[in-house]
């Protein structure tokens, strides 16, 4: 049974409003576009967006509810998504600006950003609780199959998270490659994209929710 019209539409239309609007992931592929250039910030960008495929699954399954009532899976999911954003955060501090230089290009291929992409996404418990709340809320029970309704719901969050990150990282590694030529900027926006990266680590750590 596919989702009937009204359920789609709906849910694409909040989708599309809560991915556009400014966030943790939007930050992140914007620091890393603009940081790494336009092909890097598409692939972590892309890999953003896949990462959901894992909260779909998660939610799916029902094991997002058991890690919500669970204190302690939470914890163990909060700190190591933390974690994970501040040695992304470390990395982009430690590097010399040569975000557009053939060496640096080797250690930070596109591929490689797609994984940090994708993992940074699936360990953020932020995500697992967000897929929680709001998967369910679409889904019409007097319907049947709850379950394959939930994965549609996540597999089209996903593709609309494709096209708008996507489009993010196209854009802001745009601005990147304007200024690939000024390697003091080159220095300064790989900074900035460390501190995004610092500040959202820390601020999953810290908090209590």
């Amino acid at each position: 049974m596919l989702l009937d019209p009204t359920q789609l539409y709906g849910f694409l239309a909040a989708a599309l409003l809560i991915t556009l609007s400014p966030g943790p992931d939007n930050l992140m592929v914007l620091g890393m576009g603009m940081a790494r250039g336009r092909k890097q910030g598409i692939a972590f960008g892309l890999g953003c967006a896949l990462g959901c495929l894992f909260h779909t699954a998660l939610a799916t399954l029902g094991i997002s509810a058991l890690i919500a009532a669970s204190p302690l899976a939470f914890t163990v999911f909060k700190v190591a998504g933390g974690l994970w954003l501040i040695w992304l955060g470390i990395q982009a501090w430690r590097s010399r600006g040569g975000a557009h230089a053939a060496a640096h290009a080797t250690t930070e291929s596109p591929w490689r950003l797609f994984g940090k992409g994708m993992l940074a996404n699936a360990i953020n418990p932020k995500v697992v609780l967000f897929f929680l709340a709001f998967l369910p809320q679409f889904v019409i029970t007097a319907h049947g199959q709850v379950a394959w309704q939930t994965a549609q719901l996540g597999l089209l969050f996903t593709l609309q998270a494709c096209v708008v990150f996507g489009a993010l990282g196209f854009f802001s590694g745009a601005v990147g490659q304007w200024i690939n030529r000024r390697p003091r900027a080159g220095l300064w926006l790989d900074r900035i994209a460390g501190t995004i990266f610092l500040g959202l680590g820390v601020r999953l750590l810290v908090s209590r929710s």
